[in-house]
């Protein structure tokens, strides 16, 4: 059965607590909007702002805008991709995740990441948020060639024999609690604050095996003993 609001979590020296990343540790629309910010002032440096608000409108009203961007303003498609896959974020962590991560750490339990996506596009995402130095393992889908919720993502964490209390904290229902729960490891889903680039959760909530064993509001619902 799910538990809601609050989670108590005992931490040694033989815990790790892997967090997911994008729509966990901060929103990903952030970056989206960074992104656009980036590419916007280089195509309309004097009206940025202008080009910057058509294109998130027509992102939420889910036209292709590299597409509309490219048509309309001559760019190559590719280029405005890779700018916006590869460009330095602007984005910032949700409010309690530094001290949680630090809470841990103080407690003497480990800490990993596990997130699909592409290498560069994640590790500039951990960068800024100035997170790197505190965890031990970081794994990202293009850099192993599976993605989530392949069993092989999580199993590379039960590699180390040090540890014996594994937790996942994530977001997506779909794909992120599946493989974790078979492994007998505690998992903690994050609400979705109403940003989450991913909306179809509730697809998928009926399914016992899919859901998180809590679900908590924010990371100050998370304590640390």
């Amino acid at each position: 059965m799910m538990k809601y609001w609050s989670v108590d979590i005992k931490v040694d020296e033989q815990t790790l607590i892997v967090f997911d990343l994008d729509d966990t540790l901060y929103n990903e629309i952030d970056f989206l909007r960074s992104a656009y910010e980036l590419i916007a002032k280089k195509i309309r440096p004097d009206e940025w702002k202008l080009l910057f608000s058509s294109m998130f409108s027509r992102y939420r009203c889910g036209k292709d805008v590299f597409e509309w961007l490219s048509a309309t303003y001559g760019c190559e498609k590719n280029d405005l991709l890779k700018m916006y896959r590869y460009h330095k974020p602007d984005i910032s962590l949700f409010d309690g995740a530094e001290q949680l991560l630090k809470d841990i750490r103080k407690n003497g339990g480990s800490l990993g990441i596990l997130t699909d996506g592409r290498s560069l596009t994640q590790r500039n995402k951990i960068e800024a948020l100035g997170i790197t130095e505190f965890f031990k393992q970081i794994i990202i889908s293009e850099e192993i060639g599976t993605e989530k919720p392949n069993r092989r993502n999580f199993d590379v964490f039960e590699t180390n024999e040090g540890f014996n209390k594994y937790y996942y904290i994530a977001d997506n229902f779909k794909k992120d609690f599946l493989s974790p729960n078979q492994l007998s490891w505690t998992t903690i889903g994050l609400i979705d604050n109403g940003k989450n680039i991913h909306k179809e959760g509730y697809k998928y909530m009926e399914e016992e095996r899919l859901r998180p064993h809590y679900l908590v509001g924010s990371f100050h619902e998370i304590r640390i003993i």
